[in-house]
C-alpha cells in the first residue's frame, strides 16, 4: 500500500479526484441529454396526436367508392392524354 504522504499518493489522490470531477460532469451530461430526449419525444408524441389522417372518419365502403371513383378519373385521363 501507498504511504500517504508519498509523492505517489498525491499523484493518485490528484489523478483520482480528475477522474471523480469528470464522471460527475459526463453523469450531468447524461441528466441533461434525458430530459432532452424525454421532450422531444412528448413534442413528437403531440405532433403524431395532432396529425389528421383525412380518411380516418370514411367507413370502408366509402373508401372503396372513392377508390373506384379515382381509377375512374384516372382512367379518363390516360384515355386522354392517348388521344
Amino acid at each position: 500500500m501507498l504511504k500517504t504522504d508519498s509523492p505517489h499518493s498525491e499523484r493518485f489522490q490528484q489523478l483520482l479526484g480528475e477522474v471523480r470531477e469528470e464522471v460527475d460532469s459526463l453523469k450531468a451530461q447524461i441528466s441533461a441529454l434525458q430530459n432532452e430526449n424525454a421532450r422531444l419525444k412528448g413534442d413528437l408524441k403531440e405532433m403524431k396526436d395532432n396529425e389528421a389522417d383525412i380518411f380516418s372518419p370514411v367507413k370502408e365502403t366509402e373508401r372503396m367508392a372513392l377508390k373506384h371513383q379515382l381509377k375512374g378519373l384516372i382512367s379518363k385521363i390516360d384515355e386522354h392524354l392517348e388521344d
